[in-house]
């Protein structure tokens, strides 16, 4: 995943701990990203990077995923009654 390897870049390039490439994610994340990331974060705590890194792969880079970003990509954006003109 693009996400990943840029932090493993950063973090690799800058010698950051695990601390400070974690410590961004709330800011980072958006929508269900979000909300997903505060579930987990309640949930289990202050993680490592490894630990981020193995539940963004379980939950974002899976066939299923790929999947559903496919058929959204592929799905038709018009909408005839919110995409009215103006009279």
């Amino acid at each position: 995943m693009e996400f990943i390897r840029g932090i493993e870049m950063i973090k690799e390039d800058f010698e950051l701990p695990d601390r400070l490439v974690t410590a961004r994610f709330n800011t980072l994340f958006t929508r269900s990203a979000h909300r997903w990331y505060i579930k987990l974060r309640q949930a289990h705590g202050q993680q490592s990077w490894t630990w981020w890194k193995t539940q963004i792969i379980n939950q974002w880079a899976n066939d299923a995923w790929r999947f559903k970003v496919e058929k959204a990509f592929e799905s038709p954006k018009f909408n005839s009654d919110k995409d009215k003109a103006p009279p």
